[in-house]
């Protein structure tokens, strides 16, 4: 009797393993933003104040406290009135630190991580994204970046900034920008299986993510020209700016229909949308 009661047990544990690995695969081709916060994700450029202005009112307006992280530019030093952190200034915004460093073991302090647990808002600038890996990923700063969303508060950054908010980073090469896949491949994931590129149409750039999803067809690619973002609230983002934000989602949508259009092979395909377009990240669609 006992024999069969630890075979009996033996074989529900077997279903209830076989059934939660059935879930994760299903799972883990599934693009989700934060279960809690907003993300602001800007594909770069320099006329961007409106978006700013924007990322301020989300974090809860001019006096929230906003913790803005330089790392990506690259410098040892930073200016508390210069960059992103003197913009946001510029535009109200009146508790504003600028949180910067390059070393890990400081990075995983709690007196480093101190602004970031009043914090309402993270902001990460330009430059180059796998300055951000190395300094942050895997520590307690990243944490609590976490942190900051599961508090309701929100994540934003540009160019660098904003790939860093995908689970795959896109251009994360030390060595040069324009490799799409290189020595750094992981970013912060506050946007599962997706992969984030900036500067898409400045910089024609359209066709580079391809080389990525290739390799890895379960990702969602989201392309994200100059002056433009996607907000993130939840499974869904909304289009802001000036430009357009290009879908990778091996389907195609157009206002007019595609009926009467000659499509490329499915690989191949991708779509634009512009200022107040809507897309449902967990079923992949335009809203």
């Amino acid at each position: 009797m006992e024999k069969k009661c630890l075979y009996f047990l033996l074989l529900l544990f077997i279903s209830n393993l076989s059934s939660l690995r059935g879930q994760n695969s299903v799972n883990d081709s599934t693009s989700i933003g934060p279960a809690n916060g907003i993300l602001v994700i800007v594909g770069g450029g320099g006329g961007n104040d409106s978006i700013i202005k924007s990322f301020i009112k989300l974090a809860g307006g001019n006096d929230a406290p906003i913790v803005v992280i330089p790392t990506a530019e690259g410098s040892e030093k930073y200016d508390e009135n210069s960059g992103s952190a003197g913009t946001m200034r510029k535009l109200g915004a009146r508790n504003v630190t600028v949180l910067h460093t390059s070393d890990r073991n400081i990075a995983n302090s709690d007196s480093f991580v101190k602004p970031l647990i009043n914090a309402k808002a993270v902001w990460f600038g330009g430059g180059r994204q796998w300055r951000l890996v190395d300094a942050y990923k895997n520590t307690l700063t990243e944490k609590m970046f976490w942190k900051v969303l599961e508090k309701g508060g929100v994540i934003g950054g540009s160019s660098a900034g904003a790939t860093i908010q995908g689970s795959y980073l896109t251009r994360g090469d030390s060595k040069n920008n324009q490799i799409m896949m290189g020595d750094h491949e992981e970013g912060f994931g506050f946007l599962k299986n997706v992969a984030i590129d900036q500067h898409v149409l400045a910089r024609n750039r359209q066709f580079d993510l391809f080389d990525i999803l290739k390799k890895h067809p379960h990702l969602l690619g989201i392309g994200i020209d100059e002056n433009t973002a996607i907000v993130v609230r939840g499974n869904q983002f909304e289009v802001i700016g000036k430009s357009y934000v290009i879908v990778y989602d091996g389907t195609f949508w157009s206002r007019e229909g595609s009926d009467l259009k000659n499509l490329p092979e499915k690989t191949k395909l991708f779509y634009f949308l512009r200022d107040g377009d809507k897309y449902d990240l967990l079923n992949r669609k335009v809203k």
